[in-house]
């Protein structure tokens, strides 16, 4: 870990967690970015998580995903995207409709298209009955979590679905934007998460079309 990016409140484990996440990183962006902006992502993104108060021996592991995430989407800005159509999906706290949208359109495309989530005020933990009711579906997102949206996660994204985060949803020129009315799963048991649930993956679906990817 650099000078630059210590954390001196972090124990030994954590730290070596880090550095361990860190070299992972580089081995696999070797060629597309450099140990500087490799450490900066992973760091930063610790520091997100970390205000909000995520379980401490966790971070390290959510900063290196999230991290990698983030060095994808960049990557794609500076022209090394791979072809596929990027979507991603907002809601306020990406622990409910935006992580459902997210698992249906990774399950529905398959390797045929990239789906991301994010939230403008990201929460500490998946929906419960978020999670149950996709489970009834066959699909686990039970391994996803809460993360923030960046900006060059925005910009590499090819259509941008935000669900109920009104102003606090990023704008930015050339995206492609829809605005899903859904009611928020928040507190809600899993028999009244599952009309939102259906609605959501009719939605998905007909997304997978204007995209001319089909569906799994």
């Amino acid at each position: 870990m650099s000078q630059t990016y210590r954390h001196p409140d972090l124990s030994i484990d954590q730290q070596h967690a880090l550095l361990t996440a860190a070299r992972r990183l580089a081995e696999e962006f070797t060629g597309t970015f450099g140990t500087e902006t490799i450490e900066r992502f992973l760091h930063t993104s610790y520091d997100q998580f970390a205000l909000h108060g995520k379980i401490p021996d966790f971070l390290p592991l959510l900063a290196e995903r999230f991290a990698r995430q983030r060095l994808h989407a960049l990557a794609r800005v500076e022209g090394h995207g791979d072809g596929r159509p990027v979507v991603l999906f907002l809601c306020v706290h990406n622990a409910g409709r935006s992580q459902m949208a997210m698992g249906f359109f990774q399950h529905l495309a398959a390797d045929r298209g990239v789906a991301w989530s994010g939230g403008s005020e990201f929460a500490s933990e998946i929906n419960p009955a978020a999670v149950a009711s996709m489970a009834e579906r066959g699909i686990d997102i039970s391994r996803e979590f809460p993360k923030p949206w960046t900006e060059e996660i925005v910009r590499a994204a090819d259509v941008v679905v935000t669900m109920g985060c009104g102003d606090a949803c990023p704008v930015y020129p050339g995206r492609r934007y829809l605005n899903w009315e859904l009611d928020d799963p928040a507190g809600k048991s899993v028999e009244d998460v599952r009309p939102i649930r259906d609605e959501i993956e009719r939605r998905v679906r007909h997304l997978l079309d204007d995209l001319e990817i089909p569906a799994a």
